[in-house]
């Protein structure tokens, strides 16, 4: 792997430092602990309340000293992102065999192609929902809550009307689940925050996959296979979040050209749905447990590191 030498300066530029530090703080996390729990919730919130007292230690205060806070909080979001993904893609490019320089000239051309193209799908979406009869992006059938959290603390600290005991009562709960190793603080503070239904789908997953897991320990597979188990699990759970991203893609569209679905979609059926929700469930069960391969073969790069 090729060394990019830098040569020493000693003045530092105060503008690139904050990125720099997020890059840091971001890759060190998610080399450490996966894509999938890629801390920038943590972090861009974390960054708002320390720009939000900033702002409000040297007197800026009403709508400008929210949108100064927002913005800080925008940087470090996508910043932190990118940092992360682009880890992962060299953890990736490692295993396949990839060089640091085409991992990163794909990066460049994926930012600027996301940033052109993110455009168009959060319009369908805005205003589809506007043309329902909703409000847009905040509404109950388009809900924002990290957004909305965002605003709320900007909001609350600019304007000098913070809750700061819930605050404080939040943060004293991650100590203790810290100091008694709870095995992911993280999930029991998204859960409190997010609706009940995206909650409740993130635990029927977390059950399929102990189903899985169960069935999997009962017939004695070697490591190699549960390797194969595992990889082609995550690989179909991808498949599944990228459909439903697709499908709500789909949806909006309709929604932002015609107002409404097609006539067969606008009622659909509970039982209907009960019906396919078991489908997958028996789907994210059966496909990876029936690829576990030969018990001789030898185990492949795992996806979950």
């Amino acid at each position: 792997m090729p060394v990019v030498k830098r040569a020493a300066t000693s003045h530092a530029n105060p503008r690139f430092e904050s990125a720099r530090a997020t890059f840091r703080t971001t890759s060190g996390l998610s080399s450490r602990i996966g894509s999938s729990n890629n801390p920038i919730s943590g972090l861009t919130l974390s960054t708002l309340v320390i720009a939000a007292l900033l702002m409000v230690s040297l007197g800026v205060s009403g709508t400008s000293g929210v949108v100064a806070v927002l913005a800080v909080a925008a940087v470090v979001c996508v910043s932190s992102a990118v940092a992360g993904e682009l880890l992962q893609d060299f953890k990736v490019g490692y295993i396949l065999g990839g060089t640091p320089r085409t991992i990163q000239i794909t990066e460049l051309i994926a930012v600027v192609l996301a940033s052109c193209v993110m455009y168009f799908p959060l319009l369908w979406l805005h205003v589809g929902n506007i043309n329902k009869g909703g409000i847009g992006f905040g509404d109950k059938d388009l809900s924002a809550p990290q957004a909305g959290l965002m605003a709320s603390l900007a909001q609350g600290i600019v304007g000098g009307d913070m809750a700061w005991p819930l605050v404080i009562t939040g943060i004293l709960m991650g100590i203790a689940m810290i100091m008694f190793k709870v095995r992911s603080p993280m999930l029991v503070a998204i859960g409190m925050y997010l609706p009940i239904g995206t909650t409740s789908a993130i635990f029927i997953g977390g059950m399929i996959r102990w189903v899985t897991d169960t069935i999997r320990k009962r017939q004695t597979f070697n490591d190699a296979q549960t390797a194969r188990i595992d990889n082609v699990g995550v690989l179909v759970a991808s498949g599944l979040i990228a459909g439903e991203a697709l499908s709500g893609l789909v949806i909006g569209w309709f929604n932002y050209q015609y107002g409404k679905l097609p006539s067969v979609l606008e009622h659909p059926s509970y039982l209907v749905g009960v019906v396919m929700i078991a489908l997958l469930a028996l789907t994210l069960i059966r496909i990876p447990l029936a690829n576990a391969g030969d018990p001789n073969e030898p185990a492949p790069p795992t996806a979950i590191m």
